[in-house]
Order: structure tokens, then sequence, then C-alpha cells
């Protein structure tokens, strides 16, 4: 991999619940195509040396495994609801492995939940040698901040009344569990290569962007291309629902990599 190269996967695309839903047994939750299966949302990109993960969810385990991600610099914070926090516990692999502490970014309100969430890892009177190991750097909607070499703008979007970060690299940006985003954080996500949002269904949600609503707002900041994730089994099958979207709007897959310079 080239240094200028960004290989961003994406490591899960579902919501919550994951698809499939247990328990159910609906035509997507039935399906035989690979795309209709997704573990909880999440990406990974390696730039300038670095590895970064954006959410560690329940399924943080299994997609580190199953996309071979052998090195972890760092984890980037969206918001503190357990499909994306559920996970950080098994960062202590790279603990061992890299003989270090992870970085860890977030925002003071979701550092408060992993206090409670983790008491373990952050209550000296729980320490001993196999708890996780983080150091952790407060961020904000308003600062930009440098993983090495490697500039984050952060992104303030609101999920029903909670704050969520989503996050710029250069040309690309992720958000996710977005139902609103104020005319200020919009300006931040004009002139993209690539946006990857969420769309959980075809229903209007109260918390999150439907699929009309996704659409529209791709079609407001006018990205070149657009990817949907945090997709739940009510949207539909993959391959239907993407056959009706705008040339430049794809559904987004657990797997898909995207390579920008």
């Amino acid at each position: 991999m080239e240094n200028n190269e960004m290989i961003i996967t994406i490591t899960g695309t579902g919501t919550s619940q994951g698809v499939p839903v247990i328990g159910c047994h609906c035509a997507v939750c039935t399906s035989t195509n690979s795309k209709d299966k997704r573990l909880r949302s999440s990406i990974h990109f390696n730039y300038k040396n670095k590895s970064i993960v954006v959410d560690t969810g329940p399924d943080f385990r299994q997609q580190m495994l199953k996309y071979n991600v052998g090195q972890l610099d760092a984890v980037l914070f969206t918001h503190e609801h357990k499909d994306h926090v559920a996970g950080l516990d098994d960062i202590r692999p790279y603990n061992f492995k890299q003989k270090k502490p992870i970085d860890i970014f977030c925002s003071d309100n979701v550092f408060k939940a992993l206090q409670r969430e983790y008491i373990y890892i952050f209550d000296p009177k729980f320490s001993y040698p196999g708890i996780p190991k983080i150091n952790r750097y407060s961020i904000n909607k308003n600062d930009s901040f440098l993983i090495g070499d490697v500039k984050i703008d952060p992104i303030e979007v609101l999920h029903y009344k909670l704050p969520v970060l989503g996050f710029r690299i250069n040309n690309f940006a992720y958000i996710t569990d977005a139902k609103t985003i104020e005319k200020k954080e919009k300006e931040k996500l004009k002139n993209l290569d690539v946006l990857i949002i969420n769309a959980l269904r075809k229903e209007e949600h109260i918390s999150h962007l439907n699929l009309d609503q996704a659409v529209e707002m791709i079609q407001e900041l006018a990205p070149k291309k657009a990817f949907l994730t945090h997709i739940s089994h009510l949207m539909g099958k993959h391959d239907e629902v993407e056959s009706t979207l705008p040339e430049n709007i794809k559904i987004a897959y657990d797997g898909l990599q995207i390579k920008l310079t």
C-alpha cells in the first residue's frame, strides 16, 4: 500500500440487531445473498501508515479476524450506543501484540459512558494485568485532530436528540446514526469524493434517516459517490433496493473496499 493511498474497508453495515435478525424468517433474513448479511456498523481504514477503526460494536472481534486487521493504532467513537461500543474489551490482543495502549478518540459524553460500561478498565481498584489498556483523547465537533499524519475533521449529527460524531479525512467522510445535520456541519461535508451515510429502512424513523431522506441528503451534499450503511432488514434485499437508486449511490455491504488517493 502506498503511503498516500487510503484503503477503507466497510467491516459492518447493519443496524443494532444486525442482519439476519435473531428469530426472523423474512425474505431478507433468509436471503442467500452474502450482501444481505450485515454485522453491526463499523469501518476500518489504512492511511499514512496508520490502522484506524471507527466504532467497536458487538461484532468487533469477528470483524478484525474476518478482515485480517493485524495492527490497530486508534479507535474513533461516533457515540455511546451499545452497537457501537460493546466490543471495546477485544482491543486486548492488540495491547499484548503491540505492547502498548490503544489510542481512543471520543467526546466527553462517550467517555463517561465507557467509564460506566467498562468500570474495570478505568477504576484503579479493579486493575490487573489482563484488562484493556487505552490512552483516551477528547474530541469535539469544533476541532480537527491528528493521528500521526492523518488529519481528521469531526462532524456533528443528531441521532434524534443525541449528538453523534461523523468523521472526514481528506475527501472521504463517514456518517452513521444521523437523523438531522445542522447547516454549519453540512458545510464540512461538501466537495467529497466518497460519502458513507446511514439509511435505516424505507419507512420513516424517529432517529435515523430513511432511504428517501438519505438520498435527498446525498443529493444536497453532492459527493461524487455515496454508499448507504446502518441498514435494517426492513430496507429490503440489497440488489432490489440498489437497482432503484441514482447511479452514484450504492448500498454498502460488509467487506466492501474503497481505495482513494
